[in-house]
């Protein structure tokens, strides 16, 4: 991708120019983003979809007197609100890991890190159905693909909650915006920019969303690994105190025990790369619904493009693929790069890999990770 085009995605902005402007800055709507865009499924797919037990999904409704509702899936068809009911949604998310289409729509925002691109949700609403005036804690855009959707939007100063609700409902809502989004229309908000959404008739709004780990989760995550690989030392030291004398305040912890508790956290670090590696290792690790279906080793000189479902990254050293990492330096490390970045190898790109570099990628393709592409 060329991130110094004018895109018609991003409203005849480049997506260097979108990013310097408007990223986690300010909203910006984009009218014809994909001028005759339709929904990449109908009703009765996306139902279908919602059905199975792999995929989240949730139905929210506001009943007579205000109360809202929410349920979560999966959701027999029968069990789904009557299409001629007013004021109910259903949402889809993570659609991107089983519709080839989805994970092609999600591909367009890749001017974006793949680190931060999470996924693509569906939201299937009858006339009135929203979710109520909420806020993200991740940048979105939302892609009108069926009917129209009227949405208020501002810059909330008031980030209280509603009480007793069972969603994230904004208690005192002050748009300062509306637009009526058809399909093709896109929206882009930064974090916290409240937004309220109402269906016009039967609607469906895609958003594509990016994650945005809190630090405290990151921290626990990245200690988590650390501790993990640290365990693995056959040498690992146990607390010793041959020296601890008799106490008369048993309730006091030893100043020895919380030195070595300093050393054990200095010690996972001792390794420059440890960090970065778990770093990668946490980023690239698949959905806990995810699976992969075995396959084959990929024939000579064929084209190999990952899974939809695969996430690859790489730093200045390692490639990241599905929670695992692989040390990585020359052609052939420029080349996986390649693969992370495009997703894709062709025939003439892999008869310049190494055998080692082949025979990662066969077994790649035998864990469902990748996929021989047909001739």
């Amino acid at each position: 991708m060329d991130v110094h085009l004018p895109s018609p995605l991003l409203g005849g902005l480049s997506p260097r120019q979108f990013m310097k402007r408007h990223w986690q800055r300010k909203p910006l709507l984009v009218r014809g983003a994909i001028p005759g865009f339709r929904p990449l499924l109908g009703r009765a797919g996306l139902f279908a979809l919602a059905a199975r037990e792999e995929v989240e999904s949730r139905v929210v409704e506001q009943q007579a007197g205000g109360q809202w509702t929410l349920r979560r899936g999966p959701f027999a068809r029968r069990v789904l609100p009557p299409l001629s009911r007013a004021g109910w949604t259903l949402l889809v998310q993570g659609v991107d890991l089983h519709l080839d289409t989805a994970h092609e729509l999600l591909q367009r925002f890749r001017f974006v890190p793949q680190a931060r691109l999470d996924d693509l949700m569906i939201s299937y609403a009858t006339h009135g159905g929203g979710v109520g005036p909420h806020f993200d804690s991740y940048d979105v855009f939302l892609l009108q693909a069926q009917g129209r959707r009227r949405w208020r939007i501002g810059r909330q100063e008031d980030l209280s909650l509603q009480e007793g609700v069972p969603l994230k409902i904004l208690a005192g809502f002050e748009p300062q915006e509306e637009h009526v989004l058809e399909p093709g229309d896109m929206l882009y908000l930064p974090p916290r920019h409240a937004h309220d959404g109402i269906a016009e008739g039967e609607c469906q709004t895609y958003s594509i969303g990016f994650r945005a780990p809190q630090r405290s989760e990151l921290a626990r995550e990245l200690l988590l690994r650390l501790a993990d690989e640290d365990a693995g030392d056959a040498g690992e030291a146990l607390y010793r105190d041959p020296g601890q004398s008799a106490v008369r305040a048993p309730g006091e912890i030893p100043p020895e025990l919380r030195r070595f508790a300093q050393e054990a956290l200095r010690a996972a670090l001792k390794d420059p790369q440890a960090l970065p590696r778990a770093l990668g290792e946490y980023l690239s690790e698949p959905k806990p619904d995810v699976w992969f279906e075995p396959g084959a080793a990929p024939g000579a000189r064929r084209s190999v493009r990952l899974d939809r479902r695969t996430r690859m990254l790489y730093d200045g050293r390692h490639l990241f693929i599905n929670g695992e990492s692989w040390h990585a330096s020359g052609p052939d490390a420029r080349l996986m790069r390649r693969l992370a970045d495009e997703r894709r190898l062709d025939g003439a790109e892999l008869s310049r890999a190494s055998e080692e570099a082949l025979q990662l990628l066969a077994a790649w393709c035998e864990a469902g990770w990748a996929h021989e592409e047909p001739a």
